[in-house]
């Protein structure tokens, strides 16, 4: 569940209740520019706060990578309860070259052919439009799984390179990874589940690890979805889907959960299939 701006210290440049300009580290919600098929999924949880009176206050920075920076936000009214999110912000042309294998895009369609152009050029126009590209795919791929019933933060919104999305974590500090707890067979029934789930709707997570699954309240919650492809339209998918296998078993059964790669593998092309 997402945590409230109620529950957490207001941040020093926070608005006064009668001030009506953004102040540092603020701006004007972008929820009205955004179109609606780029805004989640309905229903909406209450918490999604969809005032054009509100504001966006910058809370700080959850994690660096190299593709992508992730930061937290509050979005309220003034004088309203507001919601903290997680903005996913993938990085532009002027930072370092993006980096996702082409063997992910491989049945996927960019908006026009000078995109594509511009894309495998690695010009300065086309970083930019890789980026916006995988911060789309992403909140689509998120959207579909949570309208499956996946357990994925609810997608707010996208707007370009920015993904805002629900923050799993307590107060201001993200859920641990499951890299970074003792697992048990229940976490692994989790992510099986998950994985079956996944199958079922067609597709791979494509780099799935212990390292993008968060655990939360006892709830593995699965991140970083940009990279995900349909299993049997994109000829690596099979690949990718048992090299998920193959790094979900590993990892479990030097955690002494024990998990067959193969049988797991074999269990999800029926699901395909």
């Amino acid at each position: 569940m997402p945590f409230f701006a109620s529950d957490l210290p207001l941040p020093e440049t926070d608005l006064s209740f009668d001030q009506l300009e953004p102040g540092v580290d603020q701006r004007w919600s972008t929820w009205p520019s955004i179109i609606p098929t780029m805004r989640g999924p309905e229903p909406r949880p209450s918490w999604v706060v969809t005032s054009s009176g509100a504001f966006d206050t910058e809370l700080g920075i959850v994690k660096t990578g190299k593709e992508a920076d992730v930061f937290l936000i509050e979005r309220a009214e003034p004088g309203h309860p507001g919601a903290v999110m997680a903005a996913k912000r993938y990085r532009g042309p002027q930072q370092r070259d993006f980096h996702r294998s082409s063997m992910y895009e491989e049945g996927r369609r960019t908006r026009s052919t000078r995109d594509s152009r511009a894309i495998a050029n690695k010009s300065s126009y086309g970083r930019s439009v890789a980026a916006e590209h995988w911060s789309v795919a992403e909140f689509e791929a998120m959207s579909r799984l949570y309208e499956l019933g996946a357990p994925v933060p609810y997608p707010v919104q996208v707007n370009g390179t920015e993904l805002l999305m629900e923050f799993i974590g307590s107060g201001r500090t993200a859920a641990p990874r499951l890299a970074q707890v003792s697992p048990t067979r229940d976490h692994l029934d989790q992510v099986v589940e998950l994985m079956h789930l996944i199958a079922r709707a067609g597709f791979a997570h494509g780099d799935l690890s212990p390292y993008n699954l968060l655990v939360h309240e006892g709830r593995v919650v699965v991140i970083d979805l940009p990279q995900i492809v349909d299993a049997v339209s994109n000829p690596n998918g099979l690949d990718l889907l048992h090299r998920d296998c193959v790094n979900v078993a590993t990892w479990f059964t030097r955690q002494r959960v024990p998990v067959d790669a193969e049988e797991l593998f074999a269990e999800l092309l029926v699901e395909l299939w």
